[in-house]
């Protein structure tokens, strides 16, 4: 992992702000082809698939991986919906996203209210519960029962993390404004009908393809992109040069570049993940459409120094478990045992 440069590190100082909000407007043309070219290569990979299930072609299931890809960037588009940056017009904003969220089986008014918390307070050490991977400091985690620091393992190992965990969210935990229950009506509104849209729209779909072709192709997709969904999220402020704060330390220009990373993908999963990996830009000013956050790496290269995870790096993170307030950085369960 690169650390942050003494350049870097000065330009940390800059007015991003001020400097970003000229990238906020987008281009409404370029959003429509964005979304067309989003969802059609969606439909056409879920149909060729169903079509291979159907002819006995199970070669041709292997569509379901693009398919999937696919899936990643509706949510990112969804996601941008939620920031009101795709097309800057809330009516048209809400409701793409909402409509969207069948696809993504992800409730669009509750999942942008936990996001809002989310950006609100991400690498606020008081302000962790909504919208967050559950992170506990070192004391937090030796305060626990040992049935508490059992139940914390295994929500932080990978195997929970990023595949019994993308299922459960998505599929089940979703279906219900969990941790909205007394938030007022809007939560329930949007769960249930998106629940109900889900439901008529898998009852069409198994209507025109059958049981078998439904579950055989659209469940690994929906599992492969909320897996890959995670992992993003998870890479993103679950590094090692990430930074954390009280309160009364907790300042929203450094949070935002110092506690996101900037995923430094090949360019054809910044085009799939939306280039969400510019992560602390999009900290920064959540109101950049996602196809415009590269631009704003060309014109300030400095901003490519901080908090920069290549793909070999956030192999390495997945290790990262609990937040040392002492050393002020994440270390691994086996870090924290040899510090006691």
């Amino acid at each position: 992992m690169n650390m942050i440069s003494p350049d870097a590190a000065a330009n940390s100082k800059r007015a991003w702000l001020k400097i970003l909000a000229r990238y906020k407007k987008p281009d409404r043309r370029r959003s429509a082809i964005e979304l067309a070219i989003t969802l059609i290569p969606f439909a056409t990979l879920w149909a060729m698939s169903a079509a291979a299930y159907a002819y006995g072609h199970w070669w041709g299931l292997i569509l379901i991986l693009p398919a999937a890809g696919f899936l990643v960037r509706i949510f990112m588009i969804q996601h941008d919906c939620g920031h009101g940056s795709f097309f800057a017009n809330r009516y048209a904003d809400d409701w793409i996203g909402r409509a969207l969220g069948v696809l993504t089986l992800t409730p669009y008014d509750c999942w942008r209210r936990a996001h809002a918390t989310h950006h609100a307070s991400a690498g606020n050490l008081d302000e962790r519960g909504m919208g967050d991977i559950l992170t506990l400091t070192v004391a937090e985690y030796r305060r626990l029962s040992w049935r508490g620091r059992l139940g914390y393992r295994l929500y932080r190992h990978p195997l929970v993390m990023f595949g019994l965990g993308p299922i459960w969210l998505f599929i089940f935990s979703q279906r219900l404004p969990v941790g909205m229950m007394r938030g007022g009506l809007t939560p329930w509104v949007s769960s249930m009908t998106t629940n109900l849209a889900i439901t008529l729209a898998s009852a069409l779909l198994i209507w025109a393809v059958g049981p078998g072709a439904f579950l055989v192709v659209h469940l690994p997709i929906v599992v492969l992109a909320g897996s890959a969904g995670i992992w993003l999220f998870y890479v993103q402020h679950q590094f090692e040069e990430t930074q954390w704060a009280k309160d009364d330390d907790w300042e929203f220009q450094h949070a935002a570049l110092h506690g996101s990373s900037y995923y430094d993908l090949p360019p054809v999963l910044n085009w799939f993940t939306g280039n969400i990996g510019v992560h602390h830009v999009h900290h920064l000013s959540a109101k950049v459409p996602g196809y415009r956050l590269q631009e704003v790496l060309r014109d300030y290269p400095e901003l490519r120094g901080i908090g920069r995870v290549t793909l070999l790096d956030s192999l390495r993170c997945v290790k990262l478990a609990l937040w040392d307030e002492n050393r002020r950085k994440l270390v691994s369960f086996g870090e924290a045992r040899a510090s006691a």
